[in-house]
């Protein structure tokens, strides 16, 4: 019996049309399920939270072989609606083009991956399994997405022996970059206490705000790294320097500052925290301050180095382009920082030029498109 090819586009489409601003399901995770169940896959929702996430596997637990693929289906909210030319829940196609929140981070390539692996255990049931971990948290704290998956997976004797995840890639033209890994990041709140004082009498003050000025150009000015093999280098960006000051005769008692770090391999979160500490100490001596910091790390530095899985999804994407992708770890943070910690893990997807805008859209040929390179991948990993 042969079955009609599920088009991504119209899943795309009725993706797009669940509002699913984070942490709201929004009704998307609900269509998948159904979609996949129907095509035979045992599915499970695995919320945690307040958060739902959706784990499908068709073939049997603890195959040999089984290849996964990961995404998300929450989005960033609309922001201004006005300023949008279409209704940005809609799923207007237009001018080529399928517009709406989401269209292109990520629930196209959401759509793609699941049309793909619904086709092939239809039309070539593979010998292995094929696992989708779908999470409506990627977008937020990400602390009850994919890392709530990834967790019930090890109760559960769930396993991934590779895995995809599907976030737009290409910085201008389809088929241009895989990801092999990301830069790690951090954020530091800093705060510098002295003592407030008349501003005609400095003498009898501490002024935390020299010293903060001090204390931010010796982090901004300190060169990190010169980048590594795979990477460019780490970067420093202070973001926001605050008194909260409305007077101009009282000098304050704090000064707060917030600083985010990008970091290679050549860093770990903690070797960073170090570094910044013995500056807080350092100038905290010189001024007579007292200083505090506290940090959050979205995510250590990863690599997953370039072999068998790189150099399989670069053939299926030169395959179905014509264009030989460059292996890169720019950009932010992905999910692919938590599933890097279960199996090797590449990233792939669409051109993200207009996530998170106004007016996002995705070219409607590049949702066939990228079906077809996953297909493709999927074809040669169980070959």
């Amino acid at each position: 019996m042969t079955h009609a090819p599920l088009d991504p586009v119209d899943l795309t489409a009725k993706l797009i049309r669940c509002a699913s601003v984070t942490p709201d399901e929004g009704g998307a995770l609900v269509l998948l399920e159904q979609v996949l169940s129907e095509a035979g896959f045992a599915c499970t929702r695995v919320d945690r939270g307040g958060v739902a996430n959706l784990f499908a596997r068709w073939g049997d637990k603890g195959a040999n072989r089984s290849f996964g693929f990961n995404g998300h289906t929450d989005v960033v909210p609309v922001g201004d609606e006005a300023a949008w030319s279409v209704p940005p829940f809609g799923a207007v196609e237009k001018d080529g083009q399928l517009w709406g929140r989401g269209a292109t981070d990520m629930k196209s390539g959401v759509a793609a991956f699941v049309a793909a692996a619904v086709d092939m255990v239809q039309e070539a049931p593979p010998e292995g399994a094929i696992i989708l971990t779908i999470t409506g948290d990627e977008e937020g704290d990400a602390v009850d997405g994919t890392t709530a998956l990834l967790d019930w997976m090890q109760r559960e004797g769930e396993r991934m022996t590779a895995c995809l995840v599907g976030e737009p890639t290409c910085p201008t033209h389809m088929g241009e970059m895989i990801k092999i890994g990301r830069r790690g990041s951090l954020s530091a709140w800093i705060t510098l206490t002295g003592v407030q004082g008349h501003s005609a009498y400095p003498h009898r003050a501490v002024n935390p705000v020299p010293a903060m000025a001090r204390l931010v150009d010796r982090l901004a000015s300190h060169e990190l790294d010169t980048g590594t093999a795979h990477f460019d280098p780490s970067t420093l960006a202070v973001v926001t320097i605050d008194t909260g000051n409305p007077t101009t005769n009282v000098i304050p008692a704090q000064c707060r500052a917030t600083v985010n770090i990008r970091f290679n391999d050549a860093h770990s979160s903690q070797s960073l925290i170090g570094w910044m500490q013995s500056e807080l100490d350092r100038i905290a001596e010189e001024t007579g301050v007292t200083a505090a910091m506290e940090v959050k790390v979205s995510g250590e530095s990863f690599l997953t180095p370039p072999g068998e899985l790189s150099e399989m999804v670069t053939k299926a994407v030169e395959a179905e382009t014509g264009v030989r992708p460059e292996l890169s770890t720019s950009g932010g943070t992905s999910d692919a920082r938590f599933v890097k910690d279960h199996c090797p893990v590449v990233e792939f997807g669409l051109v993200g030029k207009t996530m998170h805008q106004v007016d996002e859209r995705v070219e409607v040929a590049q949702i066939r498109q990228l079906k077809a390179i996953y297909a493709r991948i999927l074809k040669d990993y169980f070959a």
